[in-house]
């Protein structure tokens, strides 16, 4: 879910078709009065809308988990080049100083 980007608007569309779809049903197929059947519809509502919160919240903590495992992974990876790259600095001072050293022993 998390690795394909529109699935979890994919997961909410779907959720909210179905729901819409079912409180058209309910009221279709209903024996109850209007009011009644307002009134069962609210509650449909209402509780598709607390499902679309508690999803919402989720892919907010998923998301914010991501990014942050992202973030230690950039700073790991900038730390290792940084590494090597100190590394390669050395290795250039010390082959100079190496040439120097030989090429003041020749003169």
């Amino acid at each position: 879910m998390v690795n394909n980007k529109g699935s979890m608007t994919d997961i909410i569309l779907a959720f909210v078709g179905g729901a819409a779809v079912g409180a058209v049903a309910a009221l279709l197929l209903a024996p109850e009065s209007g009011p009644a059947s307002r009134r069962r519809l609210r509650q449909y509502i209402h509780q598709a809308e607390d499902h679309l919160k508690e999803w919402a919240g989720r892919a907010g903590e998923v998301y914010e988990e991501i990014v942050g495992q992202g973030k230690e992974l950039i700073e790991a990876k900038k730390s290792v080049l940084r590494e090597a790259f100190e590394a390669g600095r050395e290795a250039m001072r010390r082959e100079l100083e190496r040439r120097r050293s030989e090429g003041s022993r020749e003169a």
